[in-house]
């Protein structure tokens, strides 16, 4: 396995292992979720930009765990590395 900048580990099938954020058509249509709960990366994520601190998010969401919130937000940042070609 091979990490990138971010730390995200590559099976070297060109898979990410993100294995705590599950993708089921079956659960919230298919979005971002946690651990194949109902507890979509958005939210996290959206609470995270607004202040929250894990903590806070823990007693929202009793299942999740600490690594759920990391991985999270390590799942945006790697959303968010965009190339711009200019032509």
């Amino acid at each position: 396995m091979v990490s990138d900048t971010l730390g995200v580990e590559w099976t070297g099938r060109g898979d990410l292992m993100f294995e705590r954020v599950t993708f089921d058509p079956t659960v919230l249509g298919g979005r971002a979720c946690i651990r194949g709960m109902r507890i979509p990366v958005s939210v996290i994520v959206g609470k995270i930009a607004h202040g929250a601190s894990f903590d806070e998010i823990l007693a929202d969401h009793p299942d999740l765990e600490r690594d759920d919130i990391q991985q999270a937000i390590e799942y945006a940042a790697w959303l968010t590395q965009e190339e711009v070609h200019s032509r």
